[in-house]
């Protein structure tokens, strides 16, 4: 099964949207909730990102072997030190969006907490694409 959606820019009203339709779908097929809210808030957190920093982008999700694989691309200005950025804390978002209560630099902290692989191939000047994947439990009898 293969899910898109766009995620539109610095426009607050919309952010969200991807991971809530993601979540819901997830209920409807029945998936586990530990495993629909770890693959809400990651991809919550890389949707806020591409908000805050990026103009937007799209998201793919796709679900099958048992793992939900999230694909995030946009084409934004790219992270220049992905480990720096990686640290609860740091952030780059600038002050008008801190003042909405967003930008904290837990995004990718909580990204990583809440998948099983998290790769983020990014290039300054060009975008970043972060691929998380959660694999699902197989049901116990």
């Amino acid at each position: 099964m293969e899910y898109h959606y766009a995620v539109s820019g610095e426009d607050f009203s919309l952010a969200g949207n991807a991971s809530s339709e993601m979540k819901k779908t997830l209920k409807r097929l029945g998936l586990p909730p530990e495993i629909i809210k770890k693959t809400a808030v990651a991809m919550y957190e890389a949707e806020m990102n591409m908000v805050v920093h990026a103009g937007g982008g799209d998201a793919h999700i796709s679900i099958e072997n048992n793992c939900i694989t999230i694909i995030m691309r946009d084409t934004g200005p790219g992270i220049a030190d992905i480990d720096l950025a990686m640290q609860d804390g740091y952030s780059t978002a600038p002050e008008k969006v801190q003042q909405l209560g967003f930008g904290a630099g837990m995004g990718l902290p909580n990204m990583k907490r809440n998948s099983d692989e998290l790769v983020i191939d990014s290039t300054p000047g060009e975008g970043t694409t972060v691929t998380m994947k959660i694999r699902i439990p197989e049901a116990q009898e």
